[in-house]
């Protein structure tokens, strides 16, 4: 009888443990963007600060976003003839050339773009 509780409870163990390590692998699902966006989307990784800023941005993307219907609640905007989509990760010294930008009068959309293109 102790036998069978043991297994049964080793059992009962091991399901819970998969269907938990299931459901954490479970893939959160792409959102859709129009080919142009998702384009906008892997473009915008060049101007990332460095090679792996580069890299990891591009593997973002890919992890986020697929092509299909045009997106029109990703945040796009396109300033000095530069279009960006979405949220930017940003360095240091882009965030202090956005501070001192917007302190200068630029509103903080147009400073985050011109320092993301412009400063690695």
């Amino acid at each position: 009888m102790k036998r069978i509780i043991a297994v049964a409870a080793l059992l009962a163990g091991t399901a819970a443990t998969l269907s938990g390590a299931g459901a954490a692998a479970e893939a959160k699902p792409r959102t859709p963007v129009s080919e142009s966006q998702y384009r906008i989307l892997l473009n915008q990784c060049d101007y990332a600060g460095s090679a792996s800023l580069r890299a990891d941005c591009r593997a973002r993307v890919k992890s986020t976003y697929r092509i299909g219907a045009a997106n029109p609640n990703l945040d796009c905007r396109t300033y000095s003839g530069v279009t960006v989509c979405g949220d930017l990760t940003l360095t240091g010294k882009q965030c202090e050339c956005i501070a001192n930008l917007v302190k200068a009068g630029l509103t903080y959309r147009r400073a985050e773009v011109e320092c993301y293109t412009a400063v690695s």
